[in-house]
């Protein structure tokens, strides 16, 4: 700036000097942005973590009541072996169909867990990318053929609550459900359950 007589070569100086200052002031706020966002980030997984974990002591508070209960814990993925028994029933005696069924549902239960087998396919609906059971699935299709479409139901149905709720282990896994809506219940729900237990047994002490 020394050297430049120009009043118009000065003010172009001291704009470009001004606007370097305010570009300064830019990079301290993004900074300051920067690390607000790391500490937001870091309190969410915190706050995800602690959710999960009460989600645990939920499951296992809740895991001894009976599912006819409104609120409880299903084992997802685990297989309902009442339709391989029915389906034996019709084509054994009692006692031969009570062992062949125990000894197909265990088979399916270990192919659920095979990581090898990939019985499902990618869709597109809507632009929104979905998994669902592959129909041309070779293994699920004998299945249909030997054992019919209650056993083709249960094993699909096991299949698609492993792939939602635990697909990198491919193994049954307790969460908690709401079991009039077939849905998988809320903390809050799981919570206010627990609390109307403890009143109505509190209640009934209060009486005896």
């Amino acid at each position: 700036m020394k050297h430049m007589g120009d009043d118009g070569d000065v003010e172009i100086l001291e704009k470009v000097d001004t606007i370097r200052k305010q570009l300064r002031e830019k990079e301290g706020e993004l900074e300051d942005l920067e690390a607000l966002n790391q500490t937001l980030i870091v309190k969410e997984r915190k706050s995800n973590d602690e959710l999960q974990e009460a989600r645990k002591e939920l499951v296992n508070d809740l895991k001894d009541l009976a599912s006819s209960a409104h609120i409880g814990v299903k084992r997802m993925g685990e297989l309902d072996s009442k339709p391989f028994h029915e389906a034996m029933q019709r084509k054994y005696n009692e006692e031969e169909a009570e062992d062949i069924a125990s000894e197909l549902c265990s088979l399916w239960e270990e192919y659920l867990k095979d990581p090898d087998w990939h019985p499902l396919k990618d869709i597109t609906v809507d632009g929104n990318h979905q998994q669902v059971i592959d129909e041309e699935d070779e293994k699920l299709n004998d299945l249909r053929k030997e054992l019919g479409d209650e056993v083709y139901k249960v094993v699909t149905a096991a299949l698609m609550e492993i792939n939602e709720y635990n697909p990198s282990g491919r193994s049954i896994i307790s969460e908690l459900s709401n079991y009039p809506e077939g849905r998988r219940a809320t903390l809050e729900e799981g919570v206010m359950f627990i609390l109307k237990q403890w009143k109505v047994a509190k209640r009934k002490r209060g009486m005896s």
